[in-house]
């Protein structure tokens, strides 16, 4: 019998949703709770207990996020019209994800898990490209309107002395439409330092991209930032350990990616990083082998899978069946958490193992044992196997490792 790894500060733990909640459970019965002595503050972050506490607990969750610095969180149910139907909610609960985002200060990083059976699309592409998304305003936050007859559309600034700037956007002489959104320095400052120091404890080089010859105020007040904090703070730190800051166009931005063999963190602004983690993520294979952490200038992470809940597999489950769901991504969540814990505390069994895990987790699929999704995507023999039976494979190899 294997001793216990032993921790000395707890994990905080979100649990969430449907299938995913479901294996969040199998994860620790299987391989972890036989081998930590797993210690986690709890938070039930299904969609019926934030029924429950008008949404509190997520708000909870997040300030402990803040205590303890270290997060793993189960994918969660944003509801829309029809869940509020389902669950019989109170009403329209927003994102916990933007929720705890937002307390955090946080900026997302999706990074793609990499097997040997699984080729990228894009052949080059040898080594993970992280995503880093600015998560915050934009079109996201934008107020928007449809004209239908002639008119002028003006953007209005009143300053705090009641003294008013105006430009002119667009005399319309027919119908049309305006969009009006927003940043703020102070988020774009905290998203800057999340992403030198997200580079500085991967050691990789960072690229950040907008279009700032054509949007001369918005998207160069992004460039400016990323440049001043770089140059006083963090452009020794970066030489020091090897790595570069690199800022172009988003559109040069892209040719470089599909051309580049990757191994580097891409900056983008929210839209941007809203379609291109999706891009990155198809190309190197699936959603579902691909990792999320939110990193809060303050160095508090989050570390969830970039994945929702797999309702129709869960509706299969509830129904008696044996789903073929893939576990990866969450996995991976609990084994960053893990790392990250370890880190923090010097606790290197804890690393060590988390690691042997995510070992174990990739030779099974290597040796052509997976869930049915990605049976489409691997070469040579494969076998598909259930989420249990995954699991049990893993667990196999971790045994053999420990």
């Amino acid at each position: 019998m294997v001793e216990k790894i032993k921790m000395q500060i707890p994990l905080v733990e979100m649990d969430g949703d449907e299938m995913t909640r479901i294996i969040w459970q199998q994860i620790k019965d299987t391989l972890l709770l036989p081998y930590i002595d797993l210690k986690t503050e709890y938070y039930d972050l299904g969609l019926k207990k934030r029924d429950e506490t008008n949404d509190q607990i997520t708000i909870d969750a997040a300030e402990a996020t803040k205590k303890y610095g270290v997060a793993v969180k189960c994918a969660t149910i944003t509801p829309n019209a029809q869940r509020i139907t389902e669950y019989n909610l109170k009403q329209m609960w927003k994102s916990p994800n933007g929720t705890i985002r937002a307390i955090l200060n946080g900026t997302v990083f999706r990074s793609p898990i990499i097997v040997e059976n699984i080729k990228p699309f894009i052949s080059n592409w040898k080594y993970p490209i992280t995503i880093a998304r600015h998560a915050y305003g934009d079109v996201y936050k934008s107020v928007e309107m449809r004209t239908k007859v002639k008119g002028k559309a003006e953007l209005v600034f009143t300053d705090e002395d009641g003294q008013v700037s105006k430009e002119l956007i667009h005399d319309f002489d027919a119908p049309g439409i305006i969009q009006g959104m927003h940043n703020t320095d102070y988020s774009i400052d905290n998203f800057a330092r999340a992403c030198f120091e997200y580079a500085l404890d991967l050691k990789q080089d960072l690229w950040f991209s907008t279009k700032d010859t054509i949007s001369k105020q918005y998207d160069h007040t992004f460039k400016d930032i990323f440049a001043e904090i770089y140059e006083k703070e963090y452009e020794e730190r970066f030489k020091t350990v090897g790595i570069e800051y690199f800022y172009t166009l988003i559109d040069d931005a892209v040719a470089r990616v599909i051309r580049s063999s990757g191994g580097f963190i891409w900056a983008c602004k929210n839209y941007d990083g809203d379609v291109m983690s999706d891009m990155v993520a198809t190309a190197f294979g699936s959603l579902a082998m691909m990792t999320s952490v939110l990193v809060s200038p303050d160095g508090h992470y989050e570390f969830e899978a970039a994945h929702g809940t797999v309702t129709r597999h869960y509706y299969q489950h509830l129904e008696g069946k044996e789903t073929s769901t893939n576990p990866i991504a969450t996995l991976y969540a609990w084994t960053g958490a893990l790392k990250k814990r370890g880190e923090l505390d010097n606790n290197e069994d804890l690393i060590n193992f988390a690691n042997k895990l995510e070992k174990a987790s990739l030779e099974t699929i290597e040796a052509g044992v997976m869930t049915k999704d990605l049976t489409a995507l691997a070469g040579g023999e494969v076998q598909a196997v259930t989420t249990t039976q995954f699991l049990a494979e893993i667990n196999q190899r971790l045994v053999k490792a420990l």
